[in-house]
C-alpha cells in the first residue's frame, strides 16, 4: 500500500508541473587539448540528431542556447583531433554544469581507412581494467543512492560485502583495503563513514556526486605515481565552480540532505572569474527514521566538501580542496523486546569518528606546452573512539576501547613532459605519518598506548607512447617506496615495483584491440599493525615487510560501433609477505570487513595468496533512448594461514559475479533503469561458540573452519523511475526508487545471542542460540529530489 501511493502521488506532481514548464536550457564548456592543456578556437560542439551547435571562441569556450530540456548526446571536433562524444548529457532549465572536452591529437594519417572513434576511454598507461563515469551516471544509478562506492560495486570484477551494514570496494578478490583513493590528486584514506580503522568500508559514502566531473577505476596496471595500492585505484576529478553566476542545489532523500553552492569569487565588471568556488554540507536523518523503526542502533553524520580554484595565468593555476566528516553511531534503548535486535545491541560498538582532508595543489603548464608539472600539498585525519560495553544502552562495563588519531602530511611532486610520440613522467612523494592510539582490551589481555611518529617516501617514472599509426601503445614504469619504521624500510631495492603495458590494434579499423599488462605492487601494513605494542611496549610487527603483488592481466575488446563493446580480460594476481594473524591464525586478508579495529595485533609477514579468473562485459553508450551494461565476473580468491602452505578460500571468493544495468528514456523527461546483482556463495568463519559464550558479548570465530560453511548467493533487483521537470528559474529532479523489487532474503551469517525468556531475561544457566532466522527479504521504496537553482 505504502508503495502504491507513492506512484500515484509520483504521478500527480508529474502531471501538475507540466503547467508551469520552462522548455529549453543552456550548456557551455571548453574544448581543450587533451594534453597539451591548450584552448581550441574553432572547435564545433553539436548536439546529436539536432542543429543546435557552437564553435569555440579564442578561450576554448562555447556556448549553446535554446536547448529543448531532454537528454543528448553532445559531441565536439577539431581539425587534426580525435572527435569525442560525451553521452547522456541531461540538459536543464537550470541546474546545468559546463560539460568540458579534451581531444587527443590524430595520430593516424590512414584517411582510407574508417576508423571507429572509442568512446571507452583508454590510456597507453591502462590499457584495461579501467572504468570511467560521468557525473549523471553516477546521480542516476538505481539502487546507488548517489554513493559511488555503491555505483562501482556492479563493475566487473568487482563487489561489496554480502550482508550487513557495509559499503566495502572488493576488486578481484582483494580485501577491502587495497585500495586507495584520490581527489583531484591528493590522497584520501576513505570515501565512506565509520569507516573501519586501518580497513576500509563503512555503511555511507561521503563524498557529494555534485563536485565530480568525472570519476576512474583502474583495477590492474596502476600509473606508477600511485603508492600502497594492491586492488584498484579510484580517482575523482572535481570540476571547478562556476565562474559566471552563483547556483546550486538542495539534494533530499530518503536518508539525509545536502545543500551544494557554487559561484565565482572577486568577479568584479568581468564576464568570468579567475577564482571559483563549490562547496557543500550535508545532513543525515537516518538515525531518526532508525529510531522511529525501532533499529538497535542509530548511525548519525555531517560531511562537507569544499573547492576553490584559481587561475593565476594561462600556464598557471592553484586550487585548495578538502572533504570530511563527523560520525557517531550510538545504541537505542529498545522499546520491545527481539531476540535478534537485543544480540544486534549487544554486540554492535560504540564509534564516534571524525575525519579531515585538505590539500593545496599548484599546476604549471610549460610555456612551450611540452609538458606540465604538479605538486600538492595535503593533510588528512582520521580520529576514532571505539568502545564495547557489556551495557552498551548505559556504556557500563567498558571491555574494549580503542581511542587513535592517526594523521598523515604529504608532499606530491609530478612531472610530465612530452617528447614526439613519447610521454615521460616521473616524480616523488614524502609523507609524514603520525599515529597515536591508547588500547584496552580485557579480553585479549592487551593494554598500550602508541605514540609513533616516522616519514615514508616513493620515487616513481612511467614512459608511455603510441606507433604505426596510433595501433601500438606501449608503457613501462619503475617505483621504489620505503620508510624510516619498520626493519628493513630503508632498504628500498626490496620495494623496487616495475610494470608495463601493450595494446594491439588487431584490425586498420581499431576496432579489434589486444590489452595486456604485467606489474608488481606493494603496500605497507595498516598504522593500526605498525602502531600494536605488546606488553613490554615493544613495536613487534616492525619487523613486518611491504605485502607484495604480481598482477598479470590480457584481454581483447571488440567495438561493435561508436558506441557499443564487448571485451573479455583474464586475470592473474599473487600475494606474497602477506601478514598472518598470530592470535586467529588466519591471513589479514579475510578480515577488515566488519566494524572493528582492523589489524591491532601481533602479525607474521609469511602469508601468502592468488586471485585470478575470467571478465566478460557488453556496454551500451546512449543511443538516444537506451543504454545498458552486462558484467560477468568468475574467479577465485584464495589465501594461506599461519601453518602450512594450503590454500583455503578468502571471505570474498563468491565465485560468480553478474551485474546487469540498463535504462529506457520516454518522452517529457521521464526515465525508468533498473539493476540487477548476482553474487555467488561466500565463505565465512563460523562463530566459536564456547569461547563467545565465555566472554559475551564479545564474538569470536572459529578461522580454521573459513571454507566448510557459505552464504546464500545474494540476488537484488533495483528500479528506479526519474522525472525531471523544468521552470523558469530551477528545475527540479525527482526520483522513485525501489530496491530488492523481488523481495529476495539478504544472505546474513548465522547471529548468536545469550538465551534469553519471552520478556528479555537471561536464561540459567547461559547458553548461546541463534537469534537470526531466514526469511524473505523487504522492499525497500523510497522518494528522493534534487532542486537545481
Amino acid at each position: 500500500m505504502k508503495l502504491h501511493w507513492l506512484f500515484i502521488s509520483f504521478l500527480l506532481l508529474g502531471i501538475q508541473s507540466s503547467i508551469f514548464a520552462q522548455s529549453t536550457g543552456t550548456i557551455t564548456g571548453k574544448v581543450t587539448d587533451a594534453k597539451t592543456g591548450e584552448p581550441l578556437i574553432g572547435a564545433t560542439v553539436i548536439l546529436e540528431g539536432t542543429n543546435l551547435g557552437a564553435a569555440t571562441n579564442s578561450e576554448g569556450r562555447y556556448v549553446i542556447n535554446n536547448i529543448p530540456t531532454k537528454t543528448y548526446n553532445v559531441k565536439a571536433s577539431f581539425i587534426g583531433f580525435v572527435e569525442q562524444t560525451k553521452f547522456n548529457v541531461v540538459v536543464r532549465s537550470e541546474g546545468n554544469i559546463d560539460l568540458n572536452f579534451e581531444l587527443q591529437e590524430q595520430i593516424s594519417e590512414l584517411d582510407e581507412i574508417n576508423i571507429t572513434p572509442n568512446p571507452f576511454a583508454k590510456e597507453e598507461v591502462t590499457p584495461l581494467s579501467i572504468q570511467k563515469f560521468s557525473q549523471e551516471e553516477i546521480a542516476a544509478y538505481p539502487g546507488g543512492n548517489n554513493d559511488i562506492a555503491k555505483v562501482v560495486q556492479s563493475l566487473p570484477g568487482v563487489s561489496g560485502s554480502v550482508g550487513g551494514f557495509r559499503n566495502d570496494v572488493i576488486i578481484r578478490g582483494g580485501a577491502p583495503n587495497e585500495n586507495v583513493y584520490y581527489l583531484d590528486g591528493i590522497p584520501i584514506p576513505n570515501i565512506n563513514h565509520f569507516s573501519t580503522q586501518g580497513s576500509a568500508g563503512g555503511p555511507v559514502g561521503l563524498l557529494n556526486v555534485s563536485f565530480f566531473e568525472g570519476v576512474s577505476l583502474t583495477a590492474s596496471s596502476f600509473d606508477a605515481e600511485y603508492e600502497n595500492v594492491l586492488s584498484g585505484v579510484l580517482q575523482f576529478n572535481q570540476r571547478n565552480g562556476n565562474d559566471r553566476e552563483f547556483t546550486g542545489n538542495l539534494r533530499v532523500s530518503s536518508s539525509e540532505a545536502a545543500l551544494t553552492v557554487e559561484g565565482p569569487l572577486f568577479k568584479g565588471n568581468n564576464e568570468e572569474s579567475n577564482t571559483t568556488y563549490i562547496a557543500s554540507v550535508r545532513r543525515s536523518y537516518l538515525q531518526l527514521l532508525f529510531q522511529v523503526i525501532g533499529l538497535p542502533f542509530l548511525p548519525d553524520y555531517w560531511d562537507y566538501q569544499y573547492k576553490v580554484n584559481h587561475r593565476i595565468d594561462d600556464n598557471n593555476r592553484i586550487y585548495i580542496t578538502g572533504v570530511g566528516s563527523i560520525d557517531d553511531l550510538a545504541i537505542n534503548d529498545l522499546d520491545e523486546f527481539d531476540p535478534e535486535q537485543e544480540a544486534i545491541q549487544n554486540q554492535i560498538p560504540v564509534i564516534r569518528q571524525n575525519s579531515n582532508t585538505v590539500g593545496i595543489g599548484w599546476r604549471r603548464q610549460f610555456n612551450d606546452n611540452s609538458g606540465f608539472m604538479e605538486t600538492v600539498l595535503s593533510n588528512n585525519t582520521l580520529g576514532n573512539s571505539f568502545y564495547r560495553y557489556d551495557d552498551n544502552v548505559n556504556e557500563t562495563g567498558l571491555f574494549f576501547k580503542n581511542e587513535s588519531r592517526e594523521t598523515e602530511t604529504h608532499l606530491r611532486y609530478h612531472a610530465t613532459k612530452f617528447l614526439g610520440n613519447w610521454t615521460l613522467s616521473g616524480g616523488m612523494n614524502l609523507i609524514n605519518a603520525d599515529y597515536s592510539n591508547s588500547t584496552e582490551d580485557l579480553v585479549n589481555n592487551r593494554n598500550f598506548d602508541t605514540d609513533l611518529n616516522f616519514f615514508r617516501y616513493g620515487i616513481f617514472a612511467q614512459s608511455s607512447a603510441n606507433f604505426y599509426n596510433d595501433r601500438i601503445g606501449i608503457s613501462f614504469g619503475l617505483r621504489a617506496d620505503g620508510n624510516t619504521f619498520t626493519d628493513s624500510g630503508n632498504e628500498i631495492y626490496r620495494t623496487l615495483s616495475p610494470r608495463a603495458s601493450f595494446s594491439y590494434a588487431l584490425t586498420e579499423n581499431q576496432k579489434w584491440t589486444f590489452n595486456a599488462s604485467l606489474g608488481r605492487y606493494y603496500k605497507i601494513l595498516p598504522y593500526t599493525t605498525l602502531g600494536f605494542q605488546n606488553s613490554s611496549g615493544d613495536f613487534p610487527n616492525s619487523a613486518s615487510a611491504y605485502i607484495q603483488s604480481d598482477h598479470a592481466v590480457a584481454g581483447i575488446e571488440y567495438l561493435l560501433n561508436d558506441r557499443a563493446r564487448i571485451s573479455a580480460e583474464g586475470f592473474y594476481k599473487w600475494y606474497d609477505d602477506y601478514p598472518i594473524s598470530k592470535t586467529d591464525s588466519v591471513s589479514l586478508a579475510n578480515k577488515g570487513g566488519g566494524f572493528e579495529v582492523f589489524g591491532s595485533e601481533p602479525i607474521v609477514s609469511s602469508g601468502n595468496g592468488r586471485t585470478y579468473g575470467l571478465e566478460l562485459l557488453y556496454q551500451q553508450k546512449f543511443t538516444g533512448k537506451f543504454y545498458g551494461v552486462a558484467a560477468f565476473t568468475f574467479y577465485k580468491s584464495e589465501f594461506t594461514n599461519l601453518f602450512g602452505n594450503d590454500y583455503k578460500p578468502a571471505v570474498w571468493d563468491n565465485g560468480v559475479l553478474i551485474s546487469l544495468l540498463g535504462g529506457y528514456k520516454f518522452g517529457d523527461n521521464w526515465e525508468v533503469s533498473s539493476r540487477y546483482r548476482f553474487l555467488g556463495k561466500a565463505p565465512y568463519p563460523p562463530v566459536d561458540q564456547d569461547k563467545t559464550l565465555e566472554n559475551y558479548p564479545a564474538v569470536f570465530f572459529d578461522y580454521e573452519e573459513l571454507g566448510s560453511v557459505r552464504l546464500d548467493p545474494l540476488s537484488q533487483l533495483d528500479i528506479r523511475i526519474d522525472k525531471k521537470f523544468n521552470f523558469e528559474n530551477l528545475s527540479l529532479d525527482v526520483y522513485l526508487e525501489i530496491q530488492n523489487v523481488l523481495a529476495q532474503s539478504n544472505p546474513s551469517e548465522p547471529r548468536y545471542g545469550l538465551d534469553r525468556n519471552e520478556n528479555g531475561e537471561i536464561v540459567t544457566p547461559r547458553s548461546l542460540v541463534r537469534v537470526n532466522a531466514t526469511d524473505s527479504g523487504e522492499v525497500l521504496p523510497s522518494i528522493g529530489l534534487v532542486l537545481n537553482f
